[in-house]
């Protein structure tokens, strides 16, 4: 009995690891497919947003950072206003880039 509680708390706490976002390689897929717009350091490509006639919110702000997780990876799947979907930036690689973005908190 003991081994197998043993057994399962193990695997509950490998699975768990085995499933938590990298913020580190969020980083590597936010430099390839989100920096040219939002900046390496997420407040925003001023010259992105004139363009498009828009105001970006600083991926660091209040706003941004009270989102959840999973709203946060809608954006990423779905676009937002002028944003459009990243195609690119799939499954893991999604939380990944929502650890780096949860980084930029002010």
């Amino acid at each position: 009995m003991r081994t197998t509680l043993i057994s399962l708390t193990f695997v509950a706490l490998s699975s768990g690891a085995a499933f938590a976002a990298d913020a580190k390689a969020g980083a590597a897929v936010f430099d390839k497919s989100c920096k040219s717009c939002h900046a390496a350091d997420g407040t925003g490509n001023p010259a992105i947003a004139r363009m498009m006639k828009v105001d970006m919110t600083a991926l660091g702000s209040a706003g941004v950072q009270a989102k959840s997780d999973a709203d946060l990876k809608k954006v990423i799947t779905d676009g937002q206003g002028k944003m459009k979907p990243i195609a690119s930036v799939t499954g893991a690689s999604q939380d990944d880039v929502v650890a780096y973005i949860r980084s930029f908190k002010k």
